[in-house]
């Protein structure tokens, strides 16, 4: 049966190019709201959206203000200033034509997703999208928000075979963790030095051929996916 690779979306698929971090700080600016600095900011990207305010200092009483806000800046600028890593359409590409199955689970509200997938071109490539209802993480642990997402993803596929999951953050390697999945960590998004490694990671991967390696062995069954190299083996 072919694997399912599950893929987060920015930090991973997806560049945001400052528009997540500069959105959240123009949307506290305008309400009036201290903006943090710059590496308190990007923090800030990968956690639900309001889990993410309330870090920053956000009151309650203020949230659906301040999302309001980001929401309306984020359509009307940010999604167009967002970039597709290099080489990952390509990626995607070959993950199908070697007969693997391919899903997005994200944080972002899913219709957002579908918006921001099918602008930048890359919507085809995936048999679902899968995102968060509303903007504040599920579970009691925000750490373990995705899991509900990773599982709405399992369930809406087809019979498959071996499943991963590749982010960029540690929410991404916990929920993976957490429904026994290996989760590939991407250095090229917003995790810290050894975050990845940190929440649990089966791999952490620099480039896209490293990517495209571990993928491939992890589809046939090959635990060992820290090293890379070689072509996709068909699932």
């Amino acid at each position: 049966m072919p694997a399912l690779v599950l893929f987060d979306l920015d930090g991973t698929l997806v560049d945001p190019a400052g528009a997540i971090t500069s959105g959240i700080a123009g949307a506290l600016e305008c309400a009036g709201l201290p903006v943090p600095s710059e590496d308190m900011l990007g923090t800030l990207v990968g956690p639900p959206l309001g889990d993410s305010l309330r870090g920053a200092g956000v009151p309650e009483d203020r949230l659906g203000e301040v999302i309001a806000l980001y929401r309306a800046g984020y359509r009307a600028h940010g999604m167009a200033a967002s970039r597709v890593y290099p080489g990952i359409a390509e990626l995607l590409e070959r993950l199908l034509a070697a007969g693997m199955t391919l899903a997005v689970a994200t944080q972002k509200p899913t219709g957002l997703a579908r918006e921001l997938l099918r602008l930048k071109g890359l919507d085809t490539f995936f048999e679902g999208i899968h995102g968060a209802d509303g903007d504040d993480p599920a579970p009691d642990d925000p750490g373990l928000g995705k899991v509900p997402i990773l599982q709405a993803a399992l369930e809406a596929a087809d019979e498959f075979g071996p499943v991963m999951m590749v982010g960029d953050r540690l929410y991404d390697m916990a929920a993976a963790r957490h429904l026994g999945i290996p989760g590939i960590g991407v250095s090229w998004g917003f995790a810290a030095d050894g975050e990845l490694e940190a929440a649990g990671a089966s791999a952490v991967v620099h480039s896209m051929p490293e990517l495209e390696a571990v993928i491939g062995r992890l589809a046939v069954g090959q635990p060992e996916a820290a090293s890379a190299g070689g072509p996709v083996p068909a699932a």
